[in-house]
C-alpha cells in the first residue's frame, strides 16, 4: 500500500448504509485512496485533527444528512476547516433534498446523492471520478515529517531548526505570519501564539515551546548509553571527532561519540568546502557530515546528541565522563575535539538580534528568508567568503565588512577571485559595525570607518558573523594543560610548561596528540598550533586513533 495515499472519509449513523457505501468505493478507489469510515461525528471529528497534525490529507467527505448528534450539512462545515479543498458530498433520503439544496450554497456542496445509489457504475462512480480528477488538479502532497511552527526572527525558532537541520533530521518550516497552514494548525489544536514555537511529529503528536533535549527525545535521538565501558569516548562531532569515530570503530575499539548541538562543528554549517580531497566540484559541510555519520554509525559508534559533557574525572586508571544530566560513562581513553565556538561581537544591539537577524556562522537554516534582502557579513576568513558566495544567490545585495584594507592577507585566492566576479557582493574595508538596531527584528546598522570616524545608517535584513573564534574547553577542570588562549597543548609542547612535570608522572614523553593527562588526547581545532582546515582535522581524528591504540597497549 502506498503510505501517502489521500483518504475519504465516510460518515453515516446506519452502520448498512455505510458498510454498502464503504463496499463499493473501496471496490472501485481502494488502490488509490484509503477509505475510511464511522457512524460517530465526534469521532470524525477527531480523526480529522489528528490526520491534518499527520500531515494526512483528505480529498472527499461523504456524509449522511440527518444524523442525531448532527446534521450532515453542520459535519461538512466543521470538517472544512480542517481540508478546504477536499470535495464534499452529501447523502441524502429523497425527502431531504431540500436541505441538500440548500447547502450547495452554506458549504459550497460539490454533489448529493439519493439513496439508494445502485447500480453503483451508473449512479456513483462518474460522479465520484469526476469529484476526484477535479481534486487532482489542485492536489499537492503534504509534507509528512516534523513541522515547526514559529515566527520568523524568533531566536528560540532559530535554535530548533539549526538542531533539526544540523542533525540531517528532514523538517517544514511553518512562519505564522506567512503561512495559513501555520494558522490552522494552531486554530484547530485551540493552541495561541503564547504556544509558540510549535513542533509537530509525525506521528500527530506536538510539543510546545519544546526544550531541544525533547524534541532529541521525540525524534528518535536517543541520548543514552548503552556499554558498561568504552574503549575511547570522543567529545565533539566536527570533522576531527566523526573522523576518530570512523577509524576507532573500524579498527574493532569500542567508541562512543558525544556532541553537544549538531555534528558537523563549523565545517558542517559551511555551505561550500571547495579544497577538500576527492571533491573536485567541492561539497557543502551538511553533506560531509551526512556521509561521516553514515560511516561512523555503520562500523559500530555509538552516538548521543545533544548532550554536553560537564567534567572528565580520572579512577583507578579508567576516566569518567560526567555529562549535563550527571549521567557518568566510564572509558579507557578520551579523545576531545570540542573543536571551537564563534567569538561573539560585543558592539551595542548585536546580543538582542542574535537568532533574530544576526547569526553567528553560515547558518544556512535561514538563506531562504534572505531572498531579495540586503545581507552583511562580518569577516574576512574563508568562512565568511564561502557564506557570501552561498548567500549570494538568494540576496539581492552582500556588503562583506573587514577592518583590514583587503582580503588578500586573511581568504584563499580561490574565494577571492569568486567575490570579485559577483555583481551583488560588495566589499566594506576599514568599516566595523558601531551599533545594531531594530524593534523585534534587526533593520539598520550603523557603520564606522576606522580611518575617518565617519558614519553611516544601511538597511540591513541580516548579519551573519565570523569574526575568529575561541577554542571550546571552558568545561574542562582536570591538570589538562592549555595556551593563554584557551587551546590544549599536546605532545612536545607541553614540555615548555613549568606545571608540566608535576602532572605528567609517566616514565615516556607524551605522545604527539596527547594531552598532560595521559590517555586523554585533543585533536582539530581545539589543539593549540592547529592547521583549522577540515582536511587536518580529519588527519588529526584518525592519527588520535592510533595514539589510543599505544595508549591502551600500555594500560592493559
Amino acid at each position: 500500500m502506498n503510505h501517502n495515499q489521500p483518504f475519504i472519509l465516510c460518515i453515516d449513523d446506519d452502520a448498512q448504509v455505510l458498510r454498502a457505501i464503504v463496499r463499493d468505493l473501496k471496490g472501485k478507489y481502494r488502490d488509490s485512496y484509503k477509505i475510511i469510515s464511522t457512524t460517530v461525528v465526534s469521532e470524525a471529528l477527531e480523526s480529522l485533527l489528528e490526520l491534518k497534525n499527520k500531515g494526512e490529507t483528505v480529498a472527499m467527505f461523504i456524509s449522511d444528512q440527518r444524523m442525531p448528534e448532527m446534521e450532515g450539512v453542520e459535519f461538512l462545515e466543521k470538517a472544512m476547516e480542517f481540508y478546504p479543498d477536499a470535495r464534499r458530498v452529501l447523502l441524502t433520503a429523497y425527502s431531504d433534498t431540500d436541505a441538500a439544496i440548500r447547502a450547495i450554497n452554506s458549504v459550497q456542496l460539490d454533489y448529493y446523492l439519493v439513496k439508494p445509489w445502485s447500480p453503483p457504475e451508473e449512479k456513483l462512480y462518474p460522479i465520484i471520478d469526476e469529484l476526484l480528477d477535479d481534486w487532482q488538479t489542485i492536489y499537492r502532497p503534504d509534507f509528512k515529517g516534523i513541522k515547526v511552527v514559529g515566527y520568523q526572527f524568533s531566536q528560540k525558532s532559530h535554535s530548533i531548526k539549526e538542531f533539526l537541520a544540523g542533525n540531517l533530521i528532514p523538517y517544514q518550516w511553518l512562519d505564522v505570519q506567512a503561512s495559513e497552514d501555520a494558522t490552522r494548525l494552531l486554530s484547530l489544536n485551540n493552541l495561541t501564539i503564547k504556544d509558540l514555537p510549535m513542533v509537530f511529529f509525525e506521528d500527530g503528536s506536538y510539543l510546545s515551546n519544546p526544550s531541544i533535549i525533547d524534541i532529541a527525545r521525540k525524534a528518535g535521538l536517543n541520548p543514552q548509553v548503552k556499554l558498561d565501558v568504552y574503549d575511547v569516548v570522543i567529545i565533539g562531532a566536527g570533522p576531527a571527532g566523526l573522523a576518530a569515530g570512523v577509524y576507532g570503530a573500524s579498527e574493532g575499539l569500542k567508541t562512543l561519540l558525544i556532541e553537544r548541538r549538531a555534528p558537523g562543528g563549523q565545517a558542517g554549517t559551511s555551505s561550500r568546502i571547495e579544497n577538500y580531497l576527492g571533491f573536485p566540484s567541492g561539497l557543502s559541510g551538511a553533506e560531509l557530515t551526512r556521509r561521516a555519520i553514515a560511516q561512523a554509525t555503520r562500523l559500530g559508534t555509538e552516538f548521543i546528541t545533544p548532550q554536553s559533557v560537564k567534567d572528565i574525572k580520572q579512577k583507578d586508571g579508567y576516566k569518567k565522563i560526567v555529562l549535563e544530566d550527571d549521567t557518568e560513562i566510564n572509558t579507557r581513553s578520551v579523545i576531545i575535539t570540542t573543536g571551537v565556538d564563534y567569538r561573539q561581537l560585543e558592539t551595542k544591539g548585536i546580543s538582542d538580534f542574535t537568532g533574530a537577524g544576526i547569526y553567528y556562522g553560515a547558518a544556512t537554516t535561514e538563506a531562504s528568508a534572505c531572498t531579495d534582502k540586503e545581507v552583511f557579513i562580518v569577516g574576512g576568513g574563508n568562512s565568511a567568503g564561502q557564506a557570501a558566495m552561498y548567500l549570494s544567490k538568494f540576496a539581492k545585495n552582500i556588503y562583506i565588512i573587514i577592518r583590514k584594507e583587503d582580503l588578500s592577507s586573511t581568504m584563499s585566492a580561490y574565494l577571492i577571485e569568486q567575490i570579485a566576479g559577483t555583481s551583488n557582493i560588495t566589499l566594506m574595508p576599514k568599516t566595523e559595525i558601531a551599533e545594531a538596531m531594530g524593534t523585534d527584528k534587526l533593520q539598520q546598522l550603523c557603520l564606522c570607518n576606522i580611518d575617518t570616524k565617519n558614519k553611516q545608517l544601511v538597511t540591513a535584513d541580516a548579519l551573519y558573523i565570523f569574526i575568529g573564534a575561541k577554542p571550546f574547553t571552558d568545561w574542562i577542570a582536570l591538570d589538562i594543560i592549555r595556551d593563554e588562549k584557551g587551546f590544549i597543548e599536546t605532545g612536545r609542547d607541553l614540555q615548555g610548561y613549568d606545571s608540566f612535570n608535576k602532572i605528567w608522572k609517566q616514565n615516556r614523553d607524551p605522545y604527539l596528540l596527547e594531552t598532560s593527562c595521559p590517555g586523554i588526547f585533543a585533536a582539530g581545532d581545539v589543539r593549540a598550533h592547529a592547521m583549522n582546515r577540515v582536511a587536518a582535522a580529519v588527519g588529526e581524528g584518525s592519527m588520535a586513533i592510533s595514539f589510543v591504540h599505544k595508549y591502551l597497549a600500555e594500560v592493559k
